[in-house]
Order: structure tokens, then sequence, then C-alpha cells
């Protein structure tokens, strides 16, 4: 496991995010984050992501010279479906401070404008993000993001994603995301 410090919960959902890059296989914390999970898997299990894409990456030789550099990849329905995106409902804000969730390699997030607008955007940190976690110096208002989860399989897809063709922070062509799907193995017996 990439993320924080956490023991497998077998009663948490998996979701797997199939690329042509490779499957990141991710394990949501709804105990921890329960409004942020919900939120994530309302559009997975609504089919939302099925042919979306991650197009954007931060990395250092892409951001301004001396500002905080930040490392992840970022997908969601922003490129493919911009007019769902701004149909769906926003999700409560928990923040890391509310969570315990941090923002160390592999683990997965919701990107945001203000606190309490994020929808469907998301992005997996590829370095650990100490800014980007509560009280952190990537948001002016300290609130940061909210961690919901972390890689626990396929963190060598993402590093792959990371390493494609990029212009202004945008990926060149973006990569596909084919769809997002729970897990079947992961689901509780019945």
């Amino acid at each position: 496991m990439y993320g924080c410090e956490h023991t497998k919960n077998y009663n948490n959902p998996v979701v797997i995010i199939k690329t042509k890059l490779g499957n990141i296989k991710v394990e949501l914390y709804p105990e921890k984050a329960p409004a942020t999970v919900s939120g994530f898997l309302r559009n997975v299990d609504s089919g939302y992501y099925r042919n979306s894409s991650f197009y954007r990456i931060l990395r250092k030789d892409n951001q301004v010279t001396g500002s905080l550099h930040s490392f992840l990849i970022q997908g969601g329905i922003w490129q493919s479906d911009p007019d769902l995106k701004s149909k769906l409902a926003p999700v409560a804000h928990e923040s890391t401070r509310q969570t315990g969730i941090l923002h160390k390699r592999g683990t997965i997030s919701l990107a945001r404008f203000e606190p309490g607008t994020a929808t469907s955007e998301f992005f997996i940190c590829i370095e650990d993000e100490p800014g980007f976690d509560y009280g952190g110096n990537n948001n002016a208002d300290g609130e940061g993001y909210a961690a919901f989860g972390e890689v626990v399989e396929g963190m060598e897809a993402a590093d792959k994603i990371y390493r494609q063709p990029e212009y202004l922070q945008r990926f060149y062509p973006p990569v596909t995301i084919l769809d997002i799907q729970r897990d079947a193995q992961s689901l509780p017996a019945e």
C-alpha cells in the first residue's frame, strides 16, 4: 500500500480504474470519509467515468518556478462530459483533519475549487503532498483536499500515466479511462 498507514479492511469498497496503460486498484475508506466515498461511488455506479480521462498532470518541470510544486495525475469527466459535470451535486468537504487520511504517494483525493465544490474530478498523488492536507500551503483557505482512499495495487500504472507526454499541465493526448468499476472480488458475500 502506498498512502496512509492502513490495514486492509475487507469491508471497504475497492474500485478498479481501467486504462490502456494498466489498471489501478483503489481501496476507499467510507468510515473515515463517508460523504466523499459516497459521492465518488455515486459517479462510479452511474457509469459516469466510462470513457473519461486522466487529463492533467503536475510535475516539477511544468509548474511556476519558486512555487510549491505538486506531483499528481488528475482525471474525471471534466473533458469527456462537461455538461454532466456541471449538473452533479457537490460533495461536502471532509478535510484531512476530519478523516486522518493524509496525502501520501498513492492517495486518491477529490479536486475542488472552494471547499464543498468537488463533484467528479479526482487525483492520485505520485509523491507525498503534505501541502494538500488541512493547514497545508497548497490552498489559500487552508482546508486542503478531501482524501478518501489509496492505491493498493497498480501504482506502476499510475506512474506510467505520469510519464505520458504533456503540454501546459495537460496530457497530450489525454489518457483514456476506459471505466471505473467496483472490484467484484472485494464485494462482501451475500
